[in-house]
């Protein structure tokens, strides 16, 4: 019985045959059962793209929306073995929006097969493919180039795609590339030499697979384990579950919770089969400690020496969502077994798919990769991807929607990192006592022509006629100065927004109200200014006044201005705004005065304890 396990990620353009060749090969390897043939014959009938014959693709393309479509969405995983090893194959879409779903296959891959259509050569989505791939650690690529029938089996034609396709490689840095020209419909080269192309000498694919070293995944370094859980079976039983990431660990190792760095020495391996004298990367385990220490889900047990701890990470970035990622928005970041808050702070470049140039950038696109700083709300604990996948990989996930938008591979830790906050012994809380007050944002959000500055000016007059100590920050005046340099695409809104939302912790560390005045036109970016101060001290503000409204009143003349083109990019004519759907304060401004108005947040900021 083979024992050697290889993971294989084919992948490639449209149409290039990657369903083909799998069926194919598992055709050849004698693992389609004879019910499994009945009905592949009989769908060949009804769906197959080979007339009169049978079309192996349709082994792999499973599910009813592929068949209909003639393409593969999602990844299908498919099993066999030969007398030399087993196998796991991955059949990976190659539709540019799938991209992501190619990247989840290459997550686990070993090696990569990249189909290549003899007739059209390397092509883009082929050179993202690679580059997915190699961002994913894998090394070593067989460069299969089907379809030889179509280019009578041209060995010139071959020798330009191989020799292309390694001149791109060589961007990647040590990596092998096996290059073998196949017929996947018919089998040549399959998993035997083929009789029409005599000039190839190489191995057929079959056996340059069974030849083929597995990754280690980053399996063989220290002992690793993150924790799932926390079991308690009774008085006497505290156990910590998990699979172990890497290393092994025994019974009487002295092991460590990282963030806390506190050890504690293993008393047993706990396994559904029983208790173990040694765990191994891969094994599935609860781990009793003595003495028990504090342990909570997410945290990671380690020998030494301990992975690294840190908030500011350097790290590859690819984006599969519509919307861009834009630098400075606030995201989810989940770890294995954590989720963290963050921004991308910084995008260093994004890269050029085709020559693996360095571009710069100040947002991400969808199937684009870059080079990002990552700021995090609390330290993680990691390390690069290179050595340790599990440690060094992060889902991007988007705060509002919870959809899945990126996947971060980590390289090393910011050089920023190295910053560290400075105790005050005069806090926030002094300062605002000398003042009688409770320091907050009036953080004021709606259309342009709303009335938010009004309302705001009139609130700060009422507070300084009370003796309050305020500061205004409107978003005309904010913009001649600080934020001069940003334009109102959606980048530079939500980096106006950003510098804004510290600006004005600042000044809630010096024990002030402070009055903003901003469109503000999106809930992440007002959600990361409220997240900036401690809970009770932001009080959104809505300004609601219809458009309609707003375009009547015009106090700028902006709405003229936009209504006719010479304004891009206007909040509420070709911008959107997302009105706050849970504001401590509704201001409906229609058939109200604004004296009403600010009266009603003066009220408001007495319940609420912020003035007396």
């Amino acid at each position: 019985m083979p024992d050697s396990l290889l993971r294989v990620l084919t992948c490639g353009s449209v149409d290039d045959g990657k369903s083909s060749l799998i069926g194919r090969l598992l055709f050849e390897c004698g693992t389609v059962p004879d019910d499994v043939m009945r009905t592949l014959v009989r769908d060949s009938r009804r769906f197959g793209t080979v007339k009169g014959r049978v079309d192996y693709a349709l082994l792999v393309d499973g599910l009813a929306a592929e068949r209909e479509q003639g393409i593969t969405i999602d990844v299908a995983y498919r099993y066999f073995q030969t007398d030399r090893r087993r196998f796991i194959l991955a059949d990976t879409p190659g539709h540019e929006q799938y991209t992501r779903n190619m990247a989840s296959g290459a997550s686990n891959a070993d090696i990569a097969i990249l189909l290549v259509d003899a007739r059209k050569g390397v092509l883009q989505q082929t050179r993202r493919h690679a580059t997915v791939a190699a961002m994913f650690g894998i090394s070593h690529f067989i460069l299969a180039v089907n379809k030889m029938d179509l280019v009578g089996f041209d060995r010139a034609v071959y020798e330009e795609i191989t020799e292309d396709f390694i001149t791109f490689s060589e961007n990647f840095g040590t990596v092998r590339t096996t290059s073998i020209p196949i017929c996947a419909r018919d089998g040549d080269n399959i998993t035997a030499r083929s009789a029409h192309m005599p000039w190839y000498m190489g191995p057929a694919l079959l056996e340059a697979l069974e030849r083929a070293e597995p990754r280690d995944h980053g399996r063989s370094g220290p002992f690793r384990m993150h924790v799932q859980g926390v079991i308690r079976a009774g008085a006497d039983f505290r156990g910590y579950t998990g699979t172990i990431s890497s290393g092994s660990v025994r019974c009487g190792a002295r092991i460590t919770n990282v963030i806390s760095r506190v050890s504690a020495q293993v008393e047993r391996i706990v396994t559904m089969d029983g208790d173990l004298e040694t765990g191994h990367a891969g094994d599935a385990v609860t781990l009793v400690l003595r003495p028990e220490i504090d342990i909570s889900r997410g945290d990671v047990l380690s020998d030494s020496p301990l992975p690294q701890i840190g908030d500011r990470l350097a790290a590859q970035v690819m984006w599969f969502d519509d919307a861009p990622l834009i630098q400075g928005r606030d995201y989810l970041f989940m770890f294995r077994g954590r989720v963290v808050g963050g921004s991308v702070s910084d995008i260093t470049h994004r890269l050029d798919i085709d020559t693996r140039g360095e571009i710069p950038a100040r947002e991400l696109r969808i199937n684009e990769v870059g080079h990002v700083t990552i700021s995090l709300a609390q330290p993680v604990v990691f390390e690069p991807y290179r050595l340790a996948p599990d440690l060094g990989s992060a889902i991007i996930i988007d705060r509002m929607t919870r959809n899945t938008v990126g996947a971060a591979l980590i390289e090393r830790a910011d050089q920023a990192s190295n910053l560290h906050a400075q105790h005050l012994d005069i806090d926030k809380h002094a300062r605002a006592a000398l003042k009688g007050q409770r320091p907050a944002v009036l953080w004021f959000t709606g259309l342009s022509g709303a009335g938010k500055s009004t309302v705001a000016n009139l609130v700060e007059g009422r507070l300084h006629m009370l003796g309050r100590h305020t500061m205004m920050l409107d978003g005309d005046n904010v913009r001649q100065g600080l934020n001069r340099d940003l334009g109102f695409n959606e980048a530079d809104r939500v980096e106006n927004i950003r510098r804004i939302a510290e600006v004005a912790k600042l000044f809630v560390d010096a024990g002030l109200i402070v009055l903003v005045s901003f469109i503000s036109p999106y809930r992440a970016e007002r959600m990361l200014a409220r997240e900036r101060v401690q809970e009770g001290e932001f009080i959104e503000i809505h300004v609601d006044t219809p458009i309609e409204e707003c375009r009547r009143r015009d106090p700028k003349g902006l709405y003229a201005k936009a209504y006719a083109g010479q304004i891009r990019n206007f909040t509420g004519v070709d911008a959107p705004y997302e009105e706050p759907e849970d504001p401590e304060i509704h201001l409906q401004t229609i058939g109200r005065a604004a004296e009403a108005l600010a009266e009603q947040i003066i009220r408001e900021l007495r319940v609420r304890g912020i003035i007396d």
